[in-house]
């Protein structure tokens, strides 16, 4: 087993990121609410760390666990508001900063302790607090400071606990801070003495060992999308039990143009046993002047897990349901502020292993996405699948704004697969965490040759990002969005107009509905 860090969440917007960056070290580590106990006994925790909050921690509503019984049995690193707490907690004071901090600023005064080892003064650090420690409790020690605050690193007296407990009020796990990683590497494997060997192929190895013993000689069923997450869980399911898991591919008429054919012989090249199931006219039919998007996403939702179902029976003696769950779908239904507001409603096939009486089968449920793709190349798998944008999972439903027809559907598949091909051509396409079309409600005037036209708008959206939780819009260069418009107007027919969205995310969304 890997040795691990526990995280404990206080709500910080960051808090993924402090695990995501330890996993680039190759140390595993798990997050889980603050208010949920430290387990007990549990030899392959080394170390714990305390995220930021938005809390205040003289708000009365503040939680409150106890640190000093954690440092007993293990190292404390406190970020930010956990450093302050520990400060507020232990006899120190904490209060409203003269000059609130945010943004970078400089260390001074480095002490050199081992959280600290190779780090300098002047190394940039990301600041964002409005309260400040204004004095620590009786024993600890400043080893840092900055040109603003006093405390800006602090370590426990030796009387306090039995292991050391840092706390610092800077943010390690963001870019901006230039030496963070190492500080992390510092506390991570010096101080903790966890071992850098989280590895995909050592995942690899340890996952399909457990799904053997899990799933013995029983047949496992699971639907696919196309995607990366689907895929790499079902090549971890194949290697373990090979053609005991059944894959059911679902066309809902409401993939990319000529996808539902292209990912099925893509499957059948990675050996991957896989049915395709064409239900586009019954997806058509129930969405059939359904405009408002929540209902499209539950009909589509719904219909899904009743064709899945109806094909899944099929299969006699079916003990398990396999499904792509990733980490952050797991930390949102646990988080410090209780699970998160629904935003998707459509995420994976929620209900299906209760209807089909299923035990899960979810290999990918400690990984975040980027994980998941060194998985994924480790295993093999075509970059087809694992280069492949996140693809929503009610499809193009909810990139046609307003009623789904088949007429629309037809469309706007052949504007997003003429954008599609100009960003793989113009060698935008891996640039791009995500791109796709939306075709508007919108009609307006235009003109062809002699003829005034009257047809729809196609929007273009395209983010950068590392895992969907915030984007940015591509800066796509002038002259390559001028041909992929000229090319959408000139080659589909009813499209007159095309715009180009250059919102960000927050606060907008990636997709429009």
């Amino acid at each position: 087993m890997n040795d691990k860090i526990l995280i404990l969440d206080f709500g910080s917007q960051f808090t993924q990121l402090i695990a995501r960056r330890l996993r680039e070290l190759n140390v595993y580590c798990e997050i889980q609410p603050c208010t949920k106990p430290i387990p007990e006994n549990d030899a392959t925790l080394k170390g714990i760390i305390l995220s930021g909050s938005p809390f205040s921690v003289n708000d009365p509503k503040a939680p409150k666990p106890d640190v000093k019984a954690m440092a007993e049995r293990y190292p404390v690193l406190a970020v930010c508001y956990g450093a302050q707490f520990i400060a507020h907690l232990y006899g120190g004071e904490v209060g409203k900063s003269s000059t609130r901090e945010y943004g970078r600023a400089h260390l001074r005064d480095v002490k050199h302790t081992p959280l600290f080892a190779t780090i300098a003064d002047e190394s940039q650090v990301w600041m964002s607090h409005s309260d400040t420690i204004k004095s620590l409790p009786a024993g600890f020690d400043i080893i840092a400071t900055t040109d603003n605050i006093p405390v800006a690193a602090f370590r426990s007296g030796a009387d306090f606990a039995k292991h050391d407990v840092y706390g610092i009020q800077f943010h390690p796990e963001v870019t901006h801070s230039t030496d963070g990683g190492q500080l992390l590497k510092n506390f991570i494997v010096d101080i903790c003495g966890c071992k850098q060997d989280w590895t995909p192929a050592a995942f690899i190895g340890e996952t399909v060992a457990r799904i053997k013993a899990q799933v013995g000689n029983n047949k496992v069923v699971m639907a696919l999308s196309g995607g990366v997450d689907s895929t790499v869980a079902a090549m971890l399911i194949n290697r373990a039990i090979g053609d005991n898991l059944y894959c059911i591919f679902v066309d809902n008429g409401l993939l990319r143009k000529d996808e539902f054919q292209q990912v099925l012989d893509g499957y059948k090249h990675l050996g991957l046993n896989t049915q395709g199931i064409d239900a586009h006219e019954r997806f058509y039919r129930e969405l059939a002047g359904v405009s408002d998007p929540e209902k499209k996403r539950k009909i589509i939702g719904r219909l899904f897990i009743e064709v899945f179902h109806e094909e899944g029976v099929k299969i006699k003696d079916v003990n398990f349901l396999g499904q792509g769950t990733i980490y952050p779908d797991v930390i949102e239904s646990m988080s410090v502020h209780g699970p998160s507001a629904t935003i998707k409603s459509h995420h994976n096939v929620g209900g299906l292993p209760e209807i089909m009486n299923l035990s899960l089968v979810e290999p990918l449920r400690a990984l975040f996405k980027d994980e998941v793709r060194r998985v994924g190349r480790e295993l093999g798998i075509d970059e087809i699948f694992i280069g492949r944008h996140p693809f929503p999972g009610p499809g193009l439903g909810i990139r046609i704004l307003g009623a789904v027809e088949e007429s629309k559907v037809k469309m706007l598949q052949e504007a997003d697969a003429i954008y599609i091909q100009h960003l793989r051509d113009s060698g935008w396409y891996h640039k791009v965490w995500q791109a796709g079309a939306i075709l508007l409600p919108v009609q307006s005037v235009g003109v062809m040759g002699d003829e005034r036209t009257y047809e729809f708008t196609c929007a273009l959206r395209a983010v950068t990002s590392v895992d969907g939780m915030t984007a940015d819009w591509s800066h796509l260069p002038y002259d390559l969005l001028a041909k992929i418009s000229n090319d959408i107007i000139n080659k589909v027919r009813g499209i007159n107009r095309v715009v180009y969205d250059i919102s960000s995310k927050p606060p907008a969304t990636i997709e429009w509905e």
